[in-house]
């Protein structure tokens, strides 16, 4: 007699958790009212500021500090004239009620559309990167390079995730790394299969590194500067708490990394992914290492290493000094392609011009998914706003907080913080929207701003970690992961973020 299989319910893949939450998105214009604080920005053209009633109406005021004084507005002009500040920000005490927008049943096409086209820039990027890939795969460098790297680390394993967490860490708390870490997966995500650990680890030192410290942001100016400048105070105000927070949170991480990865290291079933781990070899092309196999690691093969491996600091070094944004980090990716394609499609072992070229349009197409989702991601926000009900939950929220104690007040403030991360998942976006609202919150309980700041920090990436609408549903698509195996190995983070954080945020009200 056979066994009656059990129903089993299955948690839904990336492409349908967006379609849901799409769907939802447009329902909520319907029973949310709709609301607008009005907003301010920096005209370049003119050097003029310009305030938008909720109604739509334009006016131009001179670009002083006495009209932001007027405004409400506490940040310094200079924010605005030296580019600090480049979206528009919500002026306090301006919020009115407006006419209900609701979404129709068409937007929720036509806003998966218009956010693809939104994150076309980030789109080019993961396309370029993909096709990178795919000729330095193509090559035989990559294979090559790994089996050489496997041999030589063998018995130290964990410290080459060690090193990687740190770095992340870094690159987050100092840069804001967040989209730009999608570059680092080819790379690494080979190495630490081949050293017997499984897709959560490659994840856990890469996102959740990063993550982890763009949530401690030090001197991000992509986050902590931003906030700090739409909040009108220094973004030097609580370095020192931030600084120490960063290093007990990168201490937590590395720890359950450890641990975690030790665990699958010796004994591959405790994976949360195990069941996934047969598909998710295949797609890394992961080969066993075999110590006798002779490694054929010719300077040729080096050389477009080296010349792989180069593109990616270069890009680092871009974004934190130069200014670059996914544009520039494609065109130079693309550069470092061409060069690669030459060396590969030539010479004795060469693969031709029609080889190189189907190589990369085979990593480019192979990345379609991932930048499909980032698009997706967008076009929910574009519902929200469209439906003009983002603000009205900001409204909602500062009127929440108010009158409250101080150790009552940042906790609420965590918390609002937390559910504004899955509406704005941009910390800059979210930072311009909500700082010059609730910044001036803090005021009337007799707490510094930076505080505020901080909670937004903590709060908003604490959600990130969970949110359909952050960058996590790319990074899980990239890597073929469920979205419930990243839930049960990522929810001690998040636990750990919100309580650490929290009690960080009342030490800071109650030592002030």
């Amino acid at each position: 007699m056979e066994a009656k299989e059990h129903f089993k319910l299955k948690m839904p893949g990336a492409f349908t958790i967006l379609f849901i939450l799409t769907i939802i998105a447009v329902a909520s214009t319907w029973v949310i009212p709709a609301g607008s604080y009005s907003k301010l920005s920096y005209s370049k053209t003119d050097s003029s500021l310009q305030v938008k009633t909720p109604q739509g109406k334009v006016t131009k005021v001179p670009s002083t500090q006495k009209e932001l004084d007027k405004l409400g507005v506490k940040i310094k002009i200079n924010e605005f004239k030296s580019g600090g500040i480049t979206q528009a920000v919500s002026i306090p005490n301006t919020y009115q009620k407006l006419k209900q927008n609701p979404a129709g049943v068409g937007e929720i096409t036509t806003s998966m559309v218009n956010g693809t086209i939104e994150a076309v820039d980030i789109m080019v990027f993961i396309f370029v990167l993909g096709g990178l890939i795919g000729v330095v795969k193509a090559s035989g460098a990559f294979e090559s390079g790994l089996m050489a790297l496997t041999k030589k680390t063998k018995g130290h394993e964990f410290l080459l995730i060690f090193l990687v967490s740190i770095l992340m860490i870094l690159g987050g708390t100092l840069c804001g790394i967040e989209e730009e870490a999608v570059a680092f997966y080819p790379i690494l995500v080979p190495i630490f299969i081949a050293m017997g650990y499984d897709s959560i680890v490659c994840v856990g030192a890469i996102f959740l590194a990063s993550s982890i410290g763009t949530a401690f942001s030090t001197i991000n100016p992509f986050s902590v500067v931003i906030a700090s400048n739409a909040a009108g105070i220094n973004f030097t105000e609580g370095l020192l708490w931030r600084i120490f927070g960063c290093i007990i949170a990168g201490i937590f991480v590395i720890s359950y990394l450890y641990f975690y990865s030790k665990k699958v290291k010796e004994n591959p079933t405790s994976s949360y992914s195990y069941v996934d781990r047969e598909s998710f070899n295949k797609m890394w092309s992961i080969k066993p290492i075999d110590d006798s196999q002779k490694v054929d690691f010719s300077i040729r093969k080096k050389v477009i290493l080296v010349l792989f491996i180069i593109a990616f600091p270069l890009m680092v070094w871009g974004v934190m000094t130069q200014g670059w944004w996914f544009p520039t980090m494609a065109s130079s990716f693309l550069a470092f392609a061409i060069i690669i394609m030459l060396l590969t499609a030539t010479g004795r072992n060469g693969i031709g011009e029609k080889g190189v070229v189907d190589a990369f349009v085979a990593g480019s197409s192979s990345l379609v998914g991932v930048s499909l989702i980032i698009g997706l991601a967008r076009g929910i926000n574009l519902v929200l706003n469209n439906g003009l009900i983002s603000d009205t939950i900001l409204h909602a929220s500062s009127s929440l907080v108010s009158h409250m104690s101080g150790p009552i007040f940042i906790l609420v403030m965590l918390l609002i913080f937390f559910v504004l991360g899955f509406i704005v998942p941009s910390s800059s976006g979210l930072a311009v929207l909500s700082m010059p609202i609730m910044a001036p919150l803090a005021d009337t309980v007799n707490i510094p701003r930076f505080v505020v700041v901080t909670a937004y920090q903590f709060g908003q990436y604490a959600m990130l970690f969970l949110a359909p609408t952050g960058l996590v549903m790319a990074t899980l698509q990239m890597l073929n992961m469920r979205y419930s195996h990243w839930l049960k190995f990522v929810w001690p983070v998040v636990v750990f973020l919100l309580v650490f954080g929290g009690l960080l945020l009342v030490a800071e009200v109650l030592i002030y």
